[in-house]
């Protein structure tokens, strides 16, 4: 450890003898370094700070009705695509700053540092975001971030309205297409259905379907044939063994009321008449009385008839079945007859009914080849219709959704800006670090002497100690002699000490000066602006 520390000392000793290249580094690297720096431009700063805000009232009102989009997420791609090369021509456009370059290196040169010195920061998930920059010219970094501003504001609500235009340009060039297509589907299944008109399955089934149910009708009709067939042939045997008549001119008639004359009719519609008056009056009423007058004659009038008509009956002596009265006739007979003529009429229906059916299921069966492919074909065709109107419909309803949607964007924004701090021109600069500048060339200049002063110092070593000479040499030491006074070392040391301590004060001086300078503004540099 001890000879690590004499080392040591050997070393400063060398470069303490060397200490005139620490004054001439100083004086050549110092002096030069600080006017530069001195003369670098004031550097201003100018910042805008907004808040976005994305909590629209309109929002959760339309949830479920529009097409909602993420706004955080489009805030951060605003940001992210802010410093864009074109917003960043549009901003250099905006502040004139393009006019300042003469040839298209210069102007990509402009657009870089605009993109190096434009800085976005955010404050996190409170939505506040600083727009800063650095500029030469306070009133230009001011109008820069004003132009960022409000290219970063006018892009984010402009691509909202830009979607909602793209998405129904979009929209009606697909409904415009589907249109078409639906068009050409009715056209074509027009077109078919007039084609097979008569032959085309209905809407209860396919052909099969078809061919089975006319099939069951079929059946259900013969059964019901047979049926009908089976009650009139026993109704027919059952009329077989009744009698018509009851006897010609019997004894057996007791009375004329089964006998039918011209007289009934009127007789009935005046009793008619006559009840109606016997439940307002009495018999004793004329009316009453003249009603039972009248119904009295033609009650005369049909008893008279009814002799004279059995008096020419007598008188004829016809037998034959033709001539026989209502009086004479078998009401069993008579309504099994009805019955028999009901079956009848019953039967020829059904067997129409049949014979339609059995041509039905013919006419099926003919066609069995080549019905199911036009079914087929069919099926297609309303399967493609339905698809292209289902589309259709969709692609509809949402355009209705896109157009709501693009209605509450231009109605309010659901993304609002307020800015919280405009950008201001600065009266201040924020740079250059002329002081941190000044100390790190003062340290650089002397460690750059203190270097080639021990870069020198073991060039041409000097021996400083008798521990040095030795180990240099290998022969041992026994003794120094001092140097007499009268060979002038002494002094001559001292001058080279008064020399490196007057050098650096007066570098520290001059490095005050400059201090003082940018310190002390209006006490130094106003003066000596108005002089120079």
């Amino acid at each position: 450890m001890q000879e690590i520390l004499e080392e040591i000392i050997d070393y400063l000793k060398g470069i303490w003898i060397k200490r005139r290249y620490i004054i001439i580094s100083t004086w050549l690297i110092c002096p030069i370094s600080w006017y530069f720096i001195a003369a670098m431009p004031d550097i201003y700063e100018s910042e805008a700070r907004v808040y976005v805000d994305t909590q629209s009232l309109l929002r959760p009102l339309l949830r479920g009705l529009t097409v909602e989009t993420n706004p955080d997420t489009q805030i951060r791609l605003m940001v992210k695509t802010l410093l864009s090369r074109p917003n960043l021509e549009r901003i250099s456009r905006m502040t004139d700053l393009d006019v300042q370059a003469n040839n298209t290196e210069e102007y990509d040169a402009l657009i870089d540092g605009l993109k190096n010195n434009i800085i976005i920061s955010s404050a996190g998930r409170e939505n506040i975001y600083t727009l800063s920059i650095e500029h030469e010219n306070a009133e230009m970094a001011k109008n820069i971030v004003q132009s960022a501003l409000t290219v970063f504001i006018e892009n984010t609500l402009g691509e909202t309205r830009s979607d909602s235009d793209s998405a129904q340009k979009f929209l009606n060039v697909q409904l415009t297409d589907y249109e078409n297509r639906l068009s050409a589907s009715e056209s074509r299944l027009t077109d078919f259905k007039q084609k097979y008109s008569g032959i085309l399955p209905g809407q209860s089934g396919g052909f099969y379907n078809n061919l089975k149910s006319e099939k069951t009708k079929l059946e259900e009709a013969q059964l019901q044939l047979k049926e009908v067939e089976t009650r009139l042939a026993s109704a027919k045997a059952q009329l077989l063994g009744e009698e018509p008549v009851f006897g010609l001119f019997s004894n057996k008639v007791q009375s004329n009321s089964s006998v039918t004359t011209s007289y009934d009719g009127r007789i009935i519609q005046l009793e008619g008449q006559l009840d109606d008056l016997q439940l307002r009056y009495t018999d004793s009423h004329p009316d009453v009385k003249q009603l039972k007058g009248r119904i009295d004659s033609l009650n005369s009038q049909r008893t008279a008839e009814i002799e004279k008509y059995y008096d020419s009956m007598k008188a004829s002596g016809a037998t034959s079945q033709s001539s026989i009265t209502s009086i004479d006739k078998n009401p069993v007979y008579q309504e099994m007859k009805v019955q028999v003529n009901s079956l009848e009429n019953e039967a020829a229906s059904l067997t129409v009914r049949v014979k339609n059916y059995q041509q039905r299921v013919q006419n099926l069966e003919s066609k069995i080849h080549t019905l199911p492919e036009i079914e087929a074909e069919l099926v297609a065709l309303n399967r493609g219709y339905e698809i292209t109107k289902s589309k259709y419909e969709d692609l509809l309803s949402r355009k209705e959704t896109a157009q709501l949607a693009q209605q509450a964007d231009e109605t309010t924004d659901k993304i609002q800006f307020r800015v919280i701090d405009p950008p201001r021109a600065a009266t201040q600069p924020v740079g250059p670090a002329r002081f941190l500048f000044f100390g790190i060339v003062a340290v650089v200049g002397i460690i750059v002497g203190v270097g080639i002063s021990l870069l020198l110092s073991q060039l041409s070593p000097i021996a400083t100690s008798t521990a040095q000479l030795s180990k240099a040499t290998g022969v041992p030491v026994f003794g120094v002699v001092s140097a007499n006074q009268n060979l002038g070392l002494q002094k001559w040391h001292k001058r080279k000490t008064l020399l490196f301590i007057s050098s650096n004060l007066i570098l520290l001086c001059i490095l005050m000066m400059f201090i003082s300078y940018f310190l002390f503004p209006d006490a130094i540099q106003s003066p000596l602006k108005r002089i120079f």
